[in-house]
């Protein structure tokens, strides 16, 4: 049985940013889960796009030391997850919005993976129907589903329906990693790992605390409370 887990969140506005986020939170995890928007999938610019649209070929890293998972929330996503894929990354998550096609997305996974990702998947909005992953699920290592209505920044509320849609994911490929991202905190946790997550992106219930390292080890009992349950 796969174990639970869980993911700091960060969204850098700069690489300084970055290694900021990172450095704070050494202390608890070993693995950083980083947001990147376009300005065009998402409503917002990050690092390291330079403006809507294009990124800074020539200044993409991670963090030394620790897993990176990357979350690309970007509307050409190949070209940027070989760059990730090539600088370290261990995970590249795109979205199956953004591709035009089952093959355009099964290209990009095995492209990633290539460049020396361990792990490619795909990532989906709350509004998108199953049936758009279905031709390129078995291509996945990993199935990133959003539990919050929009995307782009942090707490942006949790969408109450994400257990009974993760639930319903699950049923369908029970053998999926199903990975989950948006509001996830202490309220919620225990219900999504019952319905099938087992690995979760966390920003604001970590970062926003008073204690995030504390904040971090209670989430994940919890999680593996319900899991044990």
């Amino acid at each position: 049985m796969t174990g639970i887990e869980i993911i700091p969140t960060c969204v850098p506005r700069d690489a300084n940013d970055l290694a900021r986020g990172a450095d704070a939170m050494r202390g608890y995890s070993d693995e950083i889960h980083i947001d990147i928007d376009d300005g065009l999938f998402a409503p917002v610019v990050t690092w390291p796009y330079t403006e809507a649209g294009m990124w800074d070929a020539g200044g993409i890293s991670v963090p030394a030391g620790m897993r990176s998972e990357v979350h690309l929330m970007v509307e050409d996503p190949r070209g940027i997850g070989i760059a990730f894929a090539r600088a370290g990354a261990r995970r590249i998550v795109a979205h199956i919005e953004a591709f035009g096609s089952a093959e355009e997305a099964h290209g990009a996974l095995d492209a990633w993976r290539e460049n020396g990702a361990e792990e490619a998947g795909l990532g989906m909005l709350m509004a998108t129907s199953f049936e758009v992953i279905e031709p390129v699920v078995r291509a996945c290592d990993v199935v990133h589903l959003m539990s919050i209505a929009t995307i782009g920044t942090q707490g942006i509320p949790y969408e109450a329906s994400a257990p009974a849609r993760i639930a319903e994911f699950h049923a369908r490929h029970p053998d999926m990693l199903l990975s989950v991202d948006g509001g996830v905190g202490e309220s919620n946790i225990a219900d999504l790992v019952r319905a099938g997550a087992r690995r979760f992106g966390v920003g604001s219930a970590i970062s926003k605390a008073a204690d995030p390292a504390a904040a971090y080890a209670k989430l994940k009992v919890l999680a593996e409370s319900a899991l044990a349950s």
